[in-house]
């Protein structure tokens, strides 16, 4: 099974991704972790994309398709993959296409994670996390069960990203829309594509994704 799940900073998509990883035993095949692995491992591929990227230019889609075809050739992609981050254009994805038919490999299915914008704001605006442990909380949906005190570790410290305000989630969506737009229509024409209301409870969510790869339509928006 190989996926393209799709969704804006904030719609679930890693929390989503991370679960068909845990339960399935899927890849999740993220451009910037393969980029930046390649760096750290000083491949002649790696030096090149440190090279471009110091430089500020954009990479190569040969080159990523190369990146990507040497990762599909490895045996635990075997079970399937969720490609993240690739592909955004169409050029890519006719790429992405000749690097799984060449190994005997299809695109089973596009899902989307389909927000509200305003809720989504408001979602991540509000998020926050104890700075000793991690453990998420937020201004309206998870508050700590006492004020101020963390319910995992009792640390009274707290922290929240300089990048989740209003002005920057909605630049993340406007991006989003100009990066996806291009590749909707190239596979909604092959019938691949299917939404999710990415705003549902994760469960549902999750639900609705793993009733899609099971050839149900159940929870699909």
């Amino acid at each position: 099974m190989n996926i393209i799940l799709l969704g804006p900073p904030g719609a679930g998509k890693g929390t989503q991704a991370t679960r068909l990883v845990q339960e399935r035993g899927m890849v999740q095949l993220s451009t910037g972790d393969m980029l930046r692995a390649a760096v750290k491992a000083g491949t002649e591929i790696g030096r090149m994309a440190d090279e471009i990227m110091k430089a500020g230019k954009l990479f190569p889609d040969d080159l990523m398709a190369e990146i990507i075809g040497e990762r599909l050739d490895q045996p635990d992609t075997a079970r399937g993959v969720i490609f993240d981050g690739f592909p955004r254009t169409q050029i890519q994805a006719e790429a992405l296409d000749k690097l799984l038919a060449a190994r005997g490999r299809t695109l089973d299915h596009v899902i989307e994670l389909a927000v509200d914008e305003d809720k989504l704001v408001e979602r991540i605006t509000g998020r926050y996390t104890c700075a000793c442990c991690g453990e998420g909380y937020h201004d309206q949906f998870k508050a700590p069960a006492v004020a101020g005190v963390c319910d995992v570790c009792g640390s009274t410290e707290f922290k929240r990203r300089p990048d989740d305000n209003a002005e920057t989630v909605r630049t993340r969506m406007a991006e989003y829309r100009a990066k996806t737009a291009p590749i909707l229509p190239y596979y909604e024409a092959r019938g691949l594509v299917t939404r999710v209301d990415g705003m549902a409870e994760i469960g549902e969510v999750s639900a609705a994704i793993e009733a899609i790869l099971d050839g149900r339509t159940v929870g699909a928006a």
